[in-house]
């Protein structure tokens, strides 16, 4: 199949197309090519997840607008069926393919297992003409060392003869996964031209945004440049609030008024960054320049956001000091184990690390959150006799707790607030209250003060 005939059959949606990785990106982006009109297939490892949608049950946890009965949708309409078997992609014509990219803990550089097994699998029964697009982050250069090698030994011919290649990386976030998916811009990444003109017409079945075309480098680039970015004004933020605490001051009111001149915009600081692209995707981004780079502004915004867990043990430490509570036997309330609000994801989460390091110092940690089944339940039944509660992710629900009773059922009301949660008026009798970014002479015992 030459590459205008799958482009006309793109077009009138007589392609048969797959998705490989039923993840926070992969399934939805299979629920909506499937909405779309095309004959659709999933392919995970997760026998139980695929169970489940084939049998039109969401498997995502956290809020998702639109997910749940997307995926009941699709299912019932028989244009999406999931299955592990790589046997069936042998008539697919264009395959998307979205697995993990993690980077390792010590040297920080890529490891694709999950990827070249994926590839290989692929390859193997690979349709003759079939485009192959990988919408992982990937570290530039990949897809010209890793991606297109191993394809060419799995299928036993060459990119361009026996099969195309793109690089699509997504740009979601939970909470948002349909939205993002149908109203982001997306840089479309195309072996040759040819190949970028048959991604966009794909792209354009559910994308109501931009498709720009590009080189596969370029689209590598992009996608760890803009998570570099972020994790580079994340780390500033974290750094102003701690030179306002230093100093007496308060970054949430300095926040404020920085940002009302133009161009200026700093972020919330917070316990740390998560999930699974912004920690490893700046190290992705510097990973095949390091002989060459001294990446000094990057893998120092790693290195401040990656100590923020460590700063709020320290808060936590010193707020008990500061309410007459020995640490090594306080009781403390962690709420939030997901990386971000309302969701279930809790991959690379804060939360981990700060438990890590504080779990020397204390006699006891209990931990809640609404959306990871470990650790749901009452949340009153959580804090009730703790001597501290720390808040560390901002879901809606906490934002809505009655938090005068929060501080009655607890035992020395010691509040360490992590992510702004707690109400601006909020008091209560001889507690220790203390907000990230504010220093004590915006802490005082029973009151905080934001303005």
């Amino acid at each position: 199949m030459i590459l205008s005939d799958l482009n006309k059959r793109i077009a009138n949606k007589e392609a048969q197309v797959a998705v490989i990785g039923l993840g926070y990106v992969g399934l939805p982006v299979a629920c909506l090519l499937a909405q779309a009109g095309f004959s659709t297939l999933g392919v995970d490892v997760d026998v139980a997840r695929i169970e489940k949608v084939n049998a039109g049950i969401n498997p995502i946890e956290g809020i998702e607008p639109g997910i749940a009965e997307l995926i009941h949708e699709v299912t019932q309409s028989d244009n999406l069926h999931c299955t592990a078997d790589y046997a069936e992609l042998a008539s697919v014509d264009a395959v998307l393919i979205s697995v993990q990219t993690p980077i390792e803990e010590d040297t920080h550089l890529p490891r694709y297992e999950h990827l070249r097994t994926a590839l290989t699998q692929l390859g193997k029964v690979l349709k003759h003409g079939a485009l192959v697009i990988i919408e992982s982050t990937l570290a530039p250069g990949t897809m010209n060392k890793v991606v297109i090698p191993t394809l060419e030994d799995a299928v036993g011919g060459r990119v361009g003869e026996q099969f195309f290649v793109g690089h699509c990386p997504e740009r979601i976030t939970p909470g948002r996964l349909l939205l993002n998916l149908r109203t982001m811009n997306r840089t479309v990444g195309g072996y040759n031209q040819a190949v970028a003109d048959v991604m966009v017409t794909l792209y354009a079945q559910f994308v109501q945004a931009d498709l720009d075309t590009a080189d596969l480098l370029t689209a590598e680039i992009v996608k760890t440049a803009e998570n570099a970015y972020r994790d580079v004004q994340i780390a500033f933020a974290n750094e102003l609030a701690q030179i306002c605490e230093a100093l007496g001051g308060d970054v949430w009111r300095v926040r404020e008024l920085v940002n009302k001149s133009p161009g200026r915009e700093v972020l919330f600081p917070g316990a740390g960054v998560g999930g699974h692209c912004i920690p490893k995707d700046s190290w992705l981004l510097i990973a095949n320049a390091r002989d060459v780079v001294m990446p000094r502004v990057i893998s120092s915004a790693r290195a401040t956001n990656r100590a923020m867990p460590a700063h709020v043990v320290q808060m936590t430490l010193s707020a008990l000091q500061d309410a007459g509570v020995a640490p090594e036997e306080a009781v403390i309330a962690v709420l939030g184990y997901a990386y971000m609000p309302d969701s279930d994801d809790t991959r690379d989460t804060p939360t981990q690390a700060y438990i890590e390091q504080i779990q020397p110092h204390v006699k006891d940690i209990r931990i809640h959150d609404p959306f990871v089944a470990d650790y749901r339940g009452d949340v009153l039944d959580v804090v009730r006799g703790a001597d501290a509660t720390v808040i560390l992710v901002k879901h809606t629900a906490y934002t809505q707790l009655d938090w005068r009773a929060m501080g009655e059922a607890m035992g020395q009301p010691v509040f360490v607030d992590a992510r702004q949660v707690l109400p601006a008026d909020f008091t209560a009798p001889q507690a220790i209250i203390r907000l990230i970014g504010q220093g004590t002479s915006h802490q005082q015992e029973g009151i905080r003060y934001d303005d």
